[in-house]
């Protein structure tokens, strides 16, 4: 009889444990992450996803990451998969700000509720929104570039035209030079939108100003990337470090130009925060839980669209140590390689 009991229970034992380890994986937050491979042609959102992940898994979330062919067309199908994956809660780093709206509305109308990821999603009322004060980034890369050149001619190249944050940029640059454009102090050769994230625009669009003119004394350009167009075409006219050129996102290229005199600032957005931030809130609106914002923002839904907000730094070469490196972001080798070789 002893025998048999024993034998029994190591029967059972195995399925108690099957059972147990299905409870845990059907209680697991399933977390769908969407993002367009055109976004990763910007160095900073491999970081981005990779923190994200790691802190997703401290809160014993599971990801299920999927990275679109293409462009914004390419997310709609790939969202379509994620919600049939039984998420529980979509993050989404939208491609283009309106065209997503209508697979999104059909995600939360499904009960899955949608987190925005450094961009928001327009026109469907998400449930938050997680970013920095992109309108902050505009008054730091103009706020630089005032103290730097007080008087002269200024290039604005702006970001993607379906990128609601290069909007939101551009306030906070206008916010800042617009006194002094109204002054006279200083005067602008053109303001230049873009339809994409594109090196390859960036570079033909303002090599078509300095063909026109090389009476240029500041560029604001609206990411590092953009900077970098810039700087290299100034480069060949031999006027890289006559010209005052800002950017944002602490690319390691911008960091390693700061410290050379190429480039003026950069904006960093200390991402290891946004990245933790947002796996916290996606667990938090899995559980139907929206923790108290710093702002609500209008997205054109009708709602006003809860807002996490992180805060942006300007990093020149003197910040360069206490911000950038500090932080890990990048090491000092790495941003000191090309004036230490």
């Amino acid at each position: 009889m002893k025998k048999k009991r024993i034998i029994f229970v190591l029967l059972i034992l195995p399925v108690l444990f099957s059972c147990n380890k299905k409870n845990e994986e059907s209680s697991r937050v399933r977390i769908g992450f969407s993002a367009a491979s055109d976004t990763f042609l910007l160095e900073r959102w491999d970081r981005d996803i990779k923190i994200f992940m790691a802190a997703a898994r401290e809160y014993d979330a599971e990801v299920i990451f999927a990275k679109s062919p293409g462009n914004a067309m390419g997310q709609i199908p790939q969202i379509q998969y994620l919600i049939e994956q039984n998420i529980n809660v979509l993050v989404v780093i939208p491609e283009d700000m309106e065209m997503l709206s209508g697979i999104i509305k059909k995600t939360l109308d499904k009960g899955i509720p949608v987190l925005s990821y450094d961009r928001p999603v327009m026109n469907v009322p998400i449930t938050g929104y997680v970013s920095f004060d992109n309108k902050e980034v505009g008054r730091l890369l103009a706020g630089a570039l005032i103290k730097e050149v007080p008087r002269g001619r200024y290039l604005i190249v702006n970001g993607s035209i379906r990128d609601n944050n290069s909007f939101e940029v551009n306030k906070g640059i206008h916010e800042v030079l617009d006194p002094h454009l109204n002054l006279g102090e200083i005067s602008l050769v053109e303001e230049i939108w873009l339809a994409e994230w594109s090196f390859d625009e960036a570079t033909q669009k303002i090599g078509a100003v300095l063909e026109k003119t090389q009476d240029i004394q500041a560029i604001s350009g609206a990411n590092d990337m953009i900077a970098e167009a810039a700087i290299r075409l100034l480069s060949e006219r031999r006027l890289a470090g006559k010209v005052a050129v800002v950017g944002q996102d602490a690319d390691l290229l911008s960091c390693q130009r700061i410290m050379e005199g190429t480039q003026l600032i950069t904006v960093y957005k200390p991402i290891a925060l946004l990245a933790e931030r947002a796996a916290k809130l996606a667990v938090n609106m899995a559980a139907n839980e929206v923790p108290e914002p710093e702002q609500y923002i209008d997205n054109n839904s009708g709602k006003q669209i809860p807002f996490y907000v992180e805060t942006p730094i300007a990093v020149n070469k003197e910040l360069m140590d206490d911000t950038v490196i500090k932080d890990g972001f990048h090491s000092r080798d790495d941003v000191y390689r090309k004036i230490n070789p």
